[in-house]
């Protein structure tokens, strides 16, 4: 009875904890297992582990592992714990599951981390496949203990199984490393799919070659999963001179119309993030197109599904550590997921999922002007920005924890920028996302004036562009004509004044709407 009191108590704590932070985390309850999400960019709720492992955890979200059957989007990711135990492995697989990916439920763990002596003492990213009746759940095993490495690779691939894609058991028997010529230190991301050609399944396997360490997408094929028999292919693609990717993280492969598509990330490039590529065969040749990336640097290891008719590329937008403004870029933070769109010639847009902009449709709301600085006229939702001889900027009061903006703006000059910053205060600083027509890019600039993210956008003078952001907590998406995408991390973007800035521009955004769900 003690026991029972200290725990309630316990959890009464931390449930309270839980709230006063919910700056830097959003939704769930302290429980386990189904719990409704309220967020359209979720992060794993706070949990009790259980009397069996009895400590408490709330997390990020991190690389996500979607998978799509009658109608439910499997949505495994990554689980980072904000409180790792001493000794304790980490990034167990938990699930987040939706019918239409605006509405989420928390299914709890589904594949522990192992003990400080197996090969997944810390789990790695991976995917699932269905063979028969039997679901297979191939993900990464990382151990890099050094008493583990004396006789053992660091990475390996490792596979757990499934009759319902609730309950998984490993298959301790399985394990593949890095063969002959690759590097078994870097050797992760098992992507497993059906391939029609070779009527076979096939594994791509993020590594490298060795010696040379060149960055390569490792292929394998199985004539039946069931038999634990994968044989090395050459590889489906190996990074040329002029990328010299060091990894290529979290590879995905699919059709898309009359193209084929390669998706993966890579963090160590001055191009980080989801990059892309196209070719009219599985077999290649790749080629890069002129923006070769799904989104910037603050949104990672996207990996796609479909419904059938749809495909959506899931990915996480990072944390900074402190978790303020200024903060460095960490590893797992929030979903994010865009739907893929095919333009004409074959190259990959982005937008928002029809769930979340409907989501943000039922409640309009007017942008209430709290100061004007420099030459701004207003006039019902319309704002002209002069901007070429001093800085032009309207700001608006603080909108809360969830909103849509939508608008058009006309850029009138082939230089100088504008756009829209968060997080203003009265000192004068803001996060400020900027259109530079001279660079043909979107930039998000922290407080400091610091490039924090960016991706190419070809803008034009006198042209008038949609633009559309989804806001929740700290977590900013823009999308530029329902092609373009841009995820930020925007701490204090809540509770803090918004607005519209030209500088070295004239500016015209038109038709400013903002809308709230219900």
């Amino acid at each position: 009875m003690k026991y029972k009191n200290i725990i309630t108590i316990t959890l009464l704590f931390f449930s309270l904890l839980s709230c006063s932070q919910d700056e830097n985390y959003i939704g769930g309850s302290i429980s386990g297992g189904e719990s409704e999400i309220t967020s359209v960019f979720p992060a794993p709720p706070a949990q009790w582990m259980g009397a069996n492992d009895p400590y408490y955890s709330a997390g990020f979200t991190g690389d996500i592992m979607p998978f799509f059957e009658n109608g439910k989007f499997h949505i495994y990711f990554l689980h980072d714990a904000q409180n790792k135990p001493a000794g304790k492995g980490f990034h167990d697989i938990h699930e987040f599951l939706s019918t239409d990916l605006a509405h989420f439920t928390y299914e709890g763990q589904t594949i522990p981390y192992g003990e400080n002596t197996d090969p997944d003492f810390a789990v790695g990213t991976g995917s699932v496949v269905k063979v028969g009746n039997l679901y297979y759940f191939y993900y990464t095993g990382h151990n890099d203990l050094p008493a583990f490495l004396q006789a053992n690779a660091r990475e390996s691939v490792l596979c757990a199984t499934s009759p319902d894609l609730k309950n998984w058991t490993k298959i301790p028997s399985f394990k593949i490393t890095a063969p002959a010529g690759y590097y078994n230190y870097d050797f992760r991301d098992p992507h497993v799919f059906y391939n029609e050609e070779l009527k076979k399944y096939s594994m791509i396997v993020s590594t490298q070659t060795e010696p040379g360490r060149k960055a390569v997408l490792l292929h394998f094929t199985s004539a039946d999963p069931a038999l634990g028999i994968w044989e090395v292919q050459n590889p489906i693609y190996t990074t040329t001179p002029q990328e010299n990717y060091l990894m290529m993280e979290c590879a995905d492969i699919f059709k898309m119309g009359n193209y084929w598509y390669l998706i993966f990330s890579e963090n160590w490039s001055a191009n980080k993030g989801t990059h892309y590529k196209m070719a009219s065969s599985i077999n290649g040749p790749w080629t890069t197109p002129q923006n070769d990336r799904i989104d910037g640097e603050y949104f990672y290891a996207g990996k796609t599904a479909s419904d059938g008719n749809k495909r959506y590329v899931f990915g996480w937008n990072a944390r900074k550590t402190p978790e303020n403004d200024l903060g460095n870029k960490d590893w797992a933070g929030n979903m994010v997921i865009h739907e893929l769109i095919q333009n004409t010639d074959g190259t990959l847009g982005m937008q928002s999922p029809k769930a979340v902009v409907d989501l943000f449709s039922k409640k309009s709301s007017s942008a209430e002007v709290d100061a004007t600085l420099g030459s701004v006229t207003t006039n019902n939702g319309n704002y002209t920005l002069s901007g070429t001889a001093e800085k032009a900027m309207v700001t608006f009061k603080a909108i809360g924890k969830k909103a849509k903006i939508k608008a058009e703006i006309t850029l009138a000059n082939n230089s100088g920028t504008a756009g829209i910053v968060f997080h203003t205060n009265d000192s004068g600083s803001y996060y400020k996302i900027a259109f530079d027509i001279a660079k043909g890019k979107v930039i998000g600039y922290n407080s400091a004036s610091q490039e924090t993210t960016g991706i190419p956008f070809q803008f034009q003078a006198n042209v008038k562009y949609n633009i559309e952001i989804i806001a929740e907590g700290s977590v900013v998406v823009i999308y530029i004509n329902g092609k373009t995408a841009l995820t930020n991390r925007i701490y204090g973007r809540d509770k803090n004044k918004w607005g519209l800035i030209a500088e070295g521009q004239n500016t015209v955004i038109s038709n400013l709407q903002l809308t709230q769900p219900e």
